[in-house]
């Protein structure tokens, strides 16, 4: 069983990798804006589909940016299917991943207490 955990892990970080070059460098949608980047990818083991986690900074408008990452969800399983050797490619799901921003969040909070309770001092 542990065999196949493994594999599991080796599909989900090249679908990471290969997605992240494709949206990066090929995709050609204009809704698609700001820097977007695949934080995670998580592949049934029946590989039918692909949960594909985003995070999206400085997009005009964040919404926007996910409907063009599922208007061309074709495209890039397209692409994938290219570039990764596997008897089936699955469906693409986008979510998207807040992670990133809440952590910026965080730390702006904890440098503002800082930055107070040195002039409290």
């Amino acid at each position: 069983m542990p065999k196949n955990n493994n594999r599991q892990g080796r599909i989900d970080e090249e679908f990471r990798k290969e997605l992240s070059q494709i949206i990066s460098f090929e995709l050609k949608e204009p809704s698609v804006t700001g820097m977007v980047s695949v934080t995670r990818v998580k592949v049934t083991p029946d590989l039918k589909f692909a949960k594909v986690s985003v995070s999206i900074l400085n997009s005009k408008n964040v919404k926007e940016t996910m409907e063009g990452l599922k208007k061309s969800a074709g495209y890039l399983r397209s692409e994938l299917a290219k570039r990764i050797n596997l008897r089936n490619t699955p469906e693409l799901v986008f979510e998207l991943d807040e992670s990133l921003e809440y952590g910026a969040r965080i730390d702006s909070i904890i440098n503002d207490l800082k930055k107070n309770s040195k002039r409290g001092e």
